[in-house]
Order: C-alpha cells, then structure tokens, then sequence
C-alpha cells in the first residue's frame, strides 16, 4: 500500500493583518501596524500550495476561522447588534478586538498535532487540536479548529478526533510547530520528537528569561497518551531556553524534520547529543543529523529568514527538497549556506523558492502554513476529497478570494461592520466549495 505525507495549507483568511499581538515573535512585533493586504496573502498560500501539488505531492488546504470572534466579544461584555458589538470593542478595548480579527488560523501548524496509524495501538490517525494558551488570539481557536479537521478528515473508520488539552497553563500546547516525526518511510512505525519549551511542574528545570516558552513537557506528555503511542515511540526534548529569548517561539523556528533526516541549529536544543542517541536507538535505522553551526547562520538570520521554518519534502522521486521563502534568497548568508546543502551528500537535494511575504510579515513561513499528515492510500481515499488541491479546487479558490477579500486592511479597518459581512459571505460559500457542513458559529 502506498504510503505519503500530505500536506493541509491554512487558507488565508479575510482579516489578515498586522497588529502585533504575538509577544516573542519578531516579525510579528516589528510589522505591527502596517497594513497588509489579506489578498495578495491568501493567493500567496495558493500557489505554493498548488505548486506543491504539481510536484507530486498530496496537498489539502484547511478552511480559515470566521472573524471578527463576535461570539468571544459578547463572552467579555460587548453586547447589541453585530455592528455594535464590534465598534464598542473598538472605543473601550481596542486590543481586544484586534485578537476576535486575528487571522492566525492560517497558519496550520499550530492547529494541532497528528500522529499517524502506523504509530498507534488503535491503527488510526490521530489528531488533537493545540489548545494555545498562551496567546488571547490564539487561544480562541481550539474548538472550531477540532470542528474544521473533523469535516476534513471525516471518517470514524480511519481517524481519531480528541479534544484540545484543559486550558492551562500546565498544559500550554501549540501543536505541531513543536512536533516532528521521524521515520525510515511514511507508513513503518517511527519516532515522534515532542519539543518543548519548559517542564510547568518543575520550578527548577530551565526556562527563557525574556520570552513564554508556549509548549511545556506536560502537554507534550499528554498529548502522546492521547494518540496511543508507546514510549519506545517517543522522545521528549527541551529546546534552548537562550534562543527562545532570541525569538525562536516554537521549535520549528529553529529545526525542521523528514523522514530520516532532521535539519537544525547547533544552538537549537539542550542535552542534543543525548537526545539524539535516544533518537537513534529508537529509531533502529540511519537518521541524518543536519546540523548548521553559528558560524555558518546566526540566530538572527535564521529567524529574520525563517531558514528552519521551511518545509522538507520527499519528492516523487525519492529526493528531498527544501521549500523555503523567498526571504532565504535575500538573506546573503542563508542563500550561501542553501547553494552548499545540496552539494554536501545530504538527502536534501533541491532548495525551491516561494514567496510568501504576507504571511513572513507577521512571523510565519511556509511550515507555518501547513499540517503535516503522515497516510496510507485507503487514509487518502477517506478524506473529505473536496479540500484536496488540483486544478479546479484552485481555479475556484482564486475566484472565490478575487471575488471576497480586500487589497489592503489596516489594523483600524478592523472596526468596519461591513468586514462582518464580507467575512462571513467569504467563509458560507467556503463551507459549499469544501462541503465542510456547519463548522462556524454563525452558521448554527
């Protein structure tokens, strides 16, 4: 039985913009305030998403949140008409609206954590939406998240849905963006590398100074009990509290893995070589171990380009390529360090471009984008095949944002009724184009 890994891309949605409301993440704070253009972004994603489909690949896209979150605004107080509800947030708590506008469900990484049926006692693929307690607009998305990837992956047979981790700060989970599989191919049983960033429990275990360490060993924990895997399946390892406080807010910030290889900074964990002997053990096969030193990328220029928040793909072919943004080009020592990878006998042999500048301007990449789900042909075969990329699906997505979203939004648009309305008119003929049933609030 043939076996892949898809990739399921976050549609940009029609609120996209910069307000800054992601304390630890550089790229988030530096362009707050900008206007940014929610078009141009969402047809950003499409066309790597597409590109990504033309290579070969299984590629699925995931449906954006509605917003503004008028149900959240009237949970904290603001009450009247629609229109009411948001202008009233605007005059008396102006960032608190701009967190019910967040479109930060594009970026799909951190909207859950999949562990696939090859890893599990039941043989399902599980998923477990990341609860992202540790930002207010973040935190708002967990269980319209679960509705979304059960309308996605909708088939009891073959997927397990769970409900997000308790909403604690113990149990602070940010999905995938500190999760990586590793493996010898897709459908044989791996080792799942669960990063963390504290232990919650543990007053004395290190932590960052400056920045939120947002996933913590309780909630990695939890989440490996939750999906059924065994311990031999799991390896649990604290990223470097130093460069959390450099602005590496999640793991994949500073680390990417496929398959049997994964691609990381010299500085990105602590215990590494340990850690990795843990790996190797587990594993039982060959693993590549694709270190970059400070002297060859500095932290800095890893995080202004998101070197390491580039997707790694294994191509029809066999090869491995790297998709990264175009921001890894315009970096002179990444582009450098990029033109060397490929010479050096690494798996890696390919290095493809994408643009997707929106969406780096508010401190997300091209891995960011995506869920990365591990399945066999029949798992394929069993979902909601409406959200899977091809010719038409894309065709019909272009028109559908050519046709809702905006060419330019500023952080005080956001108090605009009328976005109210082409939001919601956006995510309703989503919800056909998809067939995702009623998975919004105003739908119900």
């Amino acid at each position: 039985m043939k076996q892949f890994e898809a990739n399921f891309d976050g549609l940009v949605g029609p609120t996209h913009n910069y307000a800054g409301l992601s304390f630890g993440n550089v790229a988030s704070y530096s362009n707050a305030a900008q206007a940014s253009n929610p078009k141009g972004a969402a047809k950003q994603g499409l066309q790597k998403a597409k590109a990504l489909a033309d290579l070969g690949m299984v590629q699925g896209v995931l449906a954006p949140q509605e917003r503004p979150d008028l149900y959240t605004l009237r949970r904290i107080g603001f009450n009247g008409t629609d229109a009411e509800v948001v202008q009233k947030a605007a005059k008396q708590a102006p960032t608190l609206l701009n967190a019910c506008c967040s479109a930060s469900s594009m970026w799909t990484a951190n909207a859950a954590t999949v562990s696939p049926s090859a890893d599990t006692r039941d043989g399902k693929v599980h998923f477990t939406p990341a609860n992202l307690v540790d930002k207010l607009h973040r935190s708002i998305e967990p269980l319209t998240t679960g509705n979304i990837l059960k309308a996605t992956f909708n088939n009891d047979r073959h997927f397990k849905h769970h409900l997000h981790l308790p909403e604690h700060a113990n149990f602070g989970d940010e999905g995938a963006a500190n999760h990586t599989r590793l493996c010898s191919d897709y459908g044989k049983a791996g080792v799942e590398l669960f990063v963390y960033g504290q232990s919650a429990t543990n007053p004395n275990a290190p932590k960052p100074a400056k920045y939120p360490a947002r996933q913590t060993l309780e909630a990695s924990q939890a989440v490996a009990r939750l999906h059924q895997l065994e311990d031999e399946s799991c390896v649990f390892m604290q990223q470097n509290p130093a460069v959390i406080d450099q602005g590496v807010f999640h793991n994949d910030v500073i680390s990417v893995g496929n398959q049997n290889v994964l691609f990381y900074h010299e500085q990105a964990f602590l215990d590494t070589e340990a850690k990795f002997a843990e790996i190797r053990r587990k594993m039982n096969a060959e693993v590549h171990f694709v270190k970059v030193s400070t002297e060859q990328v500095s932290i800095d220029d890893a995080v202004k380009s998101y070197l390491f928040n580039t997707q790694i793909i294994t191509l029809p072919n066999g090869e491995m390529a790297i998709i990264a943004p175009t921001d890894c080009q315009e970096n002179p020592a990444v582009f450098a360090y990029l033109n060397e990878l490929t010479t050096l006998g690494t798996p890696i042999k390919q290095v493809k471009y994408f643009d997707v500048k929106q969406s780096m301007q508010n401190g997300g990449g091209p891995a960011c984008l995506r869920l990365r789900v591990a399945m066999n042909e029949q798992e394929v075969a069993a979902v909601n095949q409406h959200t899977l990329m091809n010719d038409v699906l894309f065709g019909r997505l272009n028109t559908w944002v050519d046709k809702h979203y905006r060419d330019t939004l500023t952080v005080a648009d956001l108090a605009d009724p009328q976005l109210i309305i082409e939001s919601r008119t956006a995510l309703d003929e989503l919800t056909q184009i998809l067939k995702l049933g009623s998975v919004y609030q105003f739908q119900k």
